[in-house]
C-alpha cells in the first residue's frame, strides 16, 4: 500500500481525498463544512479545473445555480477542452446570461428605436443618465454616444456586470460610463452617483410588462434618483431642469384564445390512459393562475410565442386594451397597486372554447417612438398567457361577452376571466358545470339556496380531488398514445414471464409477484398502470413502486388507485423503503429482483438526462431473468436544416443589430451549441436533407452501444446548414415505439446549431460525426464533394464510424 501511494501522483492522491471526504459531508449533510473544505482547495488551487468544477457540481445540487454556473464558466475558462466542465456549463449557462440577451441584442428595429429616443432626449437637454438593468451596457452606450454628458450603469448579475464592463471597454468607454455592481433600489445619492439624474433608461420588462419589477424601480427612482418631473407653471420663469422615463409609458392588450397546445399543458384533457380511469380527479391544473384561491407561488402567466404554437391559435375575441401607465407619473405608479380590481366586458367575436387570455404590450418609448410586443409583431419578446382553468369547459359563441378582473398585485399584472355573459345572464365560471351552460335556466332563489347547502355538506371532498401538477407533468399524463404504448409493452413483459415462471413452476412459486419499480422524474401513474394490469390479469399480482416524494402527487396516485379498484398494498412508495434518496437503484428486497424497472430518459427540453448510461447499468444488474428496462432502447433521428432564428436565438450576429457596438465576442463566450425547448414542427427553417438515424442508446445490451458514430447524410436541397435538430424514437420493446416528435408529446426538440455553416448544394454530401459523453451529445459537419450516382446508392445508409466499444459507462 505505502509503494502504491508512493507511486500515486500527490496532486490526484490530494483531489481523490478531496472529493471522497466532499461526498461524505455531503452526505451528512454537512453543507457549510463542504463549502469550507472546497474554498481551501480552491485557495491551495486556484487553476485546478478539476476542484473548481466539481464545487460547482456541489454547489447546483444544492439549488445554488448562478454560483454553480460561475464555476462551471471558469473550469472552461481554464481548460476549455474539459468534457464534464463543458457538460455541466451547457445545461446552466442560461443561469448566467438568459437566452433572451441573444434575441434582444439581435433585434435592430428594437435597439434603433432606443437609440433615436435616447438621442431625442438627451438632444433636449437631459445630460445625466442612469441605465437600469443595464445588461450588455448597450442602452448607456447609446446616450454616451448621443451626447450625454454623465452616464451611470446599474446590473445586479454579477456575469452581466463584468460582460458590461467588458463592452463598455472595449467601445472606448470605460472612462465615460461607470457600471455599479446593485439594484438600483440600493442606490443612494450622493454615496453611489453623485447628484440626481435628468434621464432614466430601462427595459426592465418581461412578455407581461411587469414582472421584471418595473414599478418598484421607477417609483425609487423617481423619489431618490431622477430629477423632479415637469410641472405645469402658470408664471413666466424658466422651469428648472427636470428629469424623465425611458420608456414613457405603456398600454397593455389583451384577447381570449383557443388553443389545443396550451390546453392540454394546464388542464387535464381526458378521462382514461393507459385503462387507468381519471374521472375521480375533480380537477387537475398547471401552476399558473390568477384566481383568487391559487397558492401564493402560483405565477400568473407563462410565456408563448403565439406565432409558433404547435396547431395554431384562433383569436374568440379582438384585441382589447387592458391597461394604460405613465411611467413618467409618479403618483400614478404608485397607485397602480392599490387600485381598486377593474372590470371589462370584451365581445366575443368567434365560437370557441376559451383556453387562454393572451396579453402583450406596446412600449411607447417617447412621442415618436415605440415597440409592439404583439403576436404579429418579429420581435424579441414572446407573449404573456393567462391560462383559463374554470371547472367548465369554457365554451364560448358569438355576441357573448367574456367579463375579465384586470388588477396588479406583487408587481404583476394580473388578468382573469371570471364569467361569461349570454342573452343579458352572467354565468361564472367558477360554479359552472361541465355540461353546456347554455342549457341553465333562469336564476331561481330557492334552487340557488338548495345548491349552496348541498355544497356546502360535499365541499370537503371536493376540493381534496383537486391537484396542481406542473405543465410537462400535465402534458404527459393527457398523452394517451404513451401510455396505452405502455401498456401494451407490459402486458407482454408479463405474459412472457408468467409463461416462464409457469415452465420453471418447481423452481419458482406462481404466487410469487412481479416486482416493477418506476424512477421516472416527476409524477407519473405508470406504476399504478403496472400495479392495475397485475391484478386484472386474475394470476401472479404485481407489486408496483413508484418514487414519487411529493405528498400531492402520493395522494393523487393514492386517490387514482382507490377509483380504480387497486389494492392499497399493491402500490407503495419506494423512497419510503430505502435509507438514502440518492441510492435509488437497489433490490426490492435482499433475496428479490425487479421484473421491470422504468428509467426516465429524456428531459423535457429534448436531452438525455445526466448519468443515464449509468443507471441503466445498474438496473441491469438488478433485473430477474427475462425482467427489461423500459424503455429498452432510444434511436436518436436528426436532419440538416437551414433556420436564421436559430442563429438568431442561439449568438448575436455581429455589429450590425447592436448598432454598431462591438458586442458579439463577449457575450457570444456564453453561446450554448445546443438547442433546447425547440418545437422543430413550428420552426422557421427550410429542411436540408431527409431524416436520418443519428445514434443509438441500447440500455439493455451494453455491448451494441458505442462512443461515436460519423454518418453522411445526403443533402436534398440547396442552402445554408446551420443547425441539425434531433429528437428520439423511443423503443419500449423490440415492436412498441413512441416519439418525442408528435404533436401530443409533452417533450420538445433540441437542435445542435453549428459554428460554422456549411454552404450546400442538392447532391452534397454532409459527413456528421456524433459523439456522447456521458449523456451529452455533440455534432461535427463536415460537406463533401458532390458524388457520382453510383457512389450516392451505395453509401445512402448512414456508417458507423466505430464499432462498438462495449457500454458507454
Amino acid at each position: 500500500m505505502d509503494h502504491y501511494i508512493k507511486q500515486f501522483p500527490r496532486s490526484r492522491l490530494k483531489k481523490f481525498t478531496l472529493f471522497k471526504w466532499a461526498d461524505e459531508l455531503d452526505s451528512l449533510g454537512r453543507i457549510q463544512d463542504l463549502f469550507d473544505c472546497y474554498e481551501q482547495a480552491v485557495e491551495l488551487f486556484p487553476t485546478d479545473e478539476v476542484i473548481v468544477n466539481s464545487m460547482g457540481e456541489h454547489l447546483f445540487r444544492m439549488g445554488f445555480r448562478d454560483e454553480a454556473a460561475a464555476h462551471f464558466h471558469k473550469a472552461l475558462k481554464l481548460r476549455p477542452d474539459f468534457p464534464e466542465a463543458k457538460e455541466n456549463f451547457y445545461r446552466v449557462a442560461n443561469w448566467l446570461v438568459e437566452r433572451w440577451h441573444f434575441l434582444m441584442l439581435n433585434d435592430h428595429g428594437r435597439n434603433r428605436k432606443y437609440q433615436l429616443a435616447i438621442q431625442r432626449a438627451v438632444q433636449e437637454g437631459c445630460s445625466t443618465v442612469l441605465d437600469i438593468g443595464t445588461g450588455t451596457g448597450i442602452l448607456g452606450m447609446c446616450a454616451k454616444k448621443a451626447g450625454a454628458r454623465e452616464v451611470y450603469a446599474c446590473e445586479l448579475s454579477k456575469t452581466m456586470y463584468e460582460l458590461a464592463c467588458e463592452v463598455v471597454s472595449a467601445n472606448g468607454m470605460a472612462d465615460s460610463i461607470r457600471i455599479l455592481h446593485m439594484k438600483s433600489l440600493e442606490m443612494e445619492i450622493p454615496k453611489d452617483i453623485p447628484t440626481r439624474v435628468s434621464l432614466v433608461v430601462t427595459e426592465t420588462v418581461d412578455a407581461g410588462l411587469l414582472g421584471e419589477g418595473i414599478i418598484e424601480s421607477l417609483i425609487h427612482a423617481w423619489k431618490h434618483l431622477l430629477l423632479p418631473p415637469p410641472v405645469i407653471c402658470i408664471c413666466n420663469s424658466a422651469p428648472s431642469q427636470t428629469g424623465r422615463v425611458i420608456p414613457g409609458g405603456a398600454t397593455v392588450f389583451g384577447m381570449a384564445v383557443e388553443c389545443q397546445e396550451i390546453r392540454r399543458h394546464h388542464r387535464l384533457c381526458v378521462s382514461a390512459v393507459g385503462g387507468l380511469d381519471l374521472e375521480a380527479v375533480r380537477e387537475i391544473r398547471s401552476p399558473v393562475s390568477c384566481s383568487v384561491d391559487a397558492d401564493e407561488s402560483a405565477e400568473p402567466y407563462t410565456t408563448e410565442r403565439l406565432s409558433r404554437l404547435p396547431g395554431g391559435f384562433t383569436a374568440l375575441t379582438g384585441p382589447c386594451r387592458m391597461l394604460d401607465i405613465d411611467f413618467n407619473n409618479v403618483q400614478e405608479l404608485e397607485s397602480l397597486c392599490s387600485r381598486k380590481v377593474m372590470r371589462l366586458r370584451v365581445p366575443v367575436t368567434q365560437e370557441g372554447v376559451v383556453d387562454a387570455l393572451a396579453v402583450w404590450f406596446q412600449l411607447h418609448l417617447d412621442q415618436e417612438n415605440s415597440i409592439s410586443t404583439g403576436p404579429q409583431e418579429n420581435t424579441c419578446w414572446e407573449q404573456a398567457i393567462y391560462p383559463v382553468q374554470s371547472l367548465a369547459h369554457c365554451s364560448v359563441k358569438r355576441n357573448d361577452e367574456l367579463l375579465l378582473e384586470v388588477s396588479c398585485r406583487d408587481a404583476y399584472l394580473r388578468l382573469c376571466c371570471v364569467a361569461i355573459v349570454r342573452d343579458g345572464q352572467m354565468f361564472h365560471l367558477d360554479s359552472m358545470e361541465e355540461e353546456d351552460y347554455s342549457t341553465v335556466a333562469l336564476p331561481n332563489p330557492e334552487v340557488d339556496l338548495c345548491s349552496a347547502l348541498a355544497s356546502l355538506q360535499t365541499r370537503h371532498d371536493t376540493v381534496s380531488n383537486m391537484f396542481t401538477l406542473e405543465c410537462s407533468e400535465i402534458a404527459l399524463l393527457n398523452n394517451v398514445n404513451y401510455h396505452n404504448s405502455f401498456r401494451m409493452a407490459v402486458e407482454k413483459l408479463l405474459t412472457s414471464l408468467r409463461s416462464s415462471r409457469e415452465m420453471q413452476a418447481s423452481e419458482v412459486s406462481s404466487s410469487e409477484p412481479f416486482y416493477m419499480l418506476d424512477v421516472s422524474e416527476g409524477f407519473s401513474v405508470l406504476s399504478l398502470l403496472t400495479a392495475r394490469l397485475g391484478q386484472d390479469s386474475g394470476s401472479s399480482l404485481v407489486q408496483a413502486y413508484s418514487s414519487v416524494e411529493k405528498d400531492q402527487h402520493q395522494a393523487l396516485l393514492r386517490l387514482l388507485a382507490q377509483s380504480n379498484g387497486v389494492e392499497e398494498s399493491a402500490l407503495q412508495f419506494w423512497l419510503s423503503h430505502v435509507e438514502d434518496d440518492s441510492a435509488v437503484l437497489q433490490r426490492p428486497a435482499s433475496e428479490k429482483l425487479w421484473s421491470a424497472i422504468v428509467l426516465d430518459c429524456i428531459e423535457t427540453c429534448g436531452l438525455i438526462r445526466q448519468r443515464l448510461m449509468e443507471k441503466a447499468t445498474l438496473a441491469r444488474c438488478l433485473l430477474e431473468d427475462g425482467g427489461r428496462i423500459f424503455p429498452e432502447r432510444i434511436v436518436i433521428h436528426g436532419l440538416l436544416v437551414e433556420s436564421d432564428t436559430l442563429l438568431q436565438e442561439s449568438a448575436v450576429q455581429g455589429t450590425d443589430p447592436t448598432l454598431g457596438f462591438n458586442i458579439a465576442p463577449f457575450i457570444n463566450q456564453f453561446t450554448v451549441p445546443v438547442h433546447v425547448f425547440l418545437d422543430l414542427s413550428t420552426l422557421e427553417c427550410t429542411h436540408l436533407s431527409d431524416p436520418v438515424e443519428l445514434f443509438t442508446l441500447d440500455l439493455m445490451n451494453s455491448s451494441a452501444n458505442y462512443i461515436s458514430r460519423g454518418i453522411r447524410v445526403r443533402v436534398s436541397a440547396p442552402g445554408k446548414v446551420t443547425a441539425v435538430p434531433f429528437w428520439y424514437q423511443i423503443y419500449l420493446d423490440a415492436d412498441l415505439t413512441v416519439t418525442t416528435f408528435s404533436q401530443d408529446s409533452h417533450w420538445k426538440q433540441a437542435a445542435v446549431v453549428l459554428q460554422c455553416p456549411l454552404v450546400v448544394n442538392t447532391g452534397d454530401w454532409v459527413q456528421l460525426t456524433i459523439q456522447l459523453h456521458k449523456s451529452s451529445i455533440s455534432i461535427t459537419a463536415v460537406r463533401e464533394e458532390a458524388v457520382t450516382a453510383d457512389d450516392a446508392t451505395a453509401e445512402e445508409e448512414p456508417v458507423p464510424m466505430d464499432h462498438p466499444q462495449g457500454g458507454l459507462c
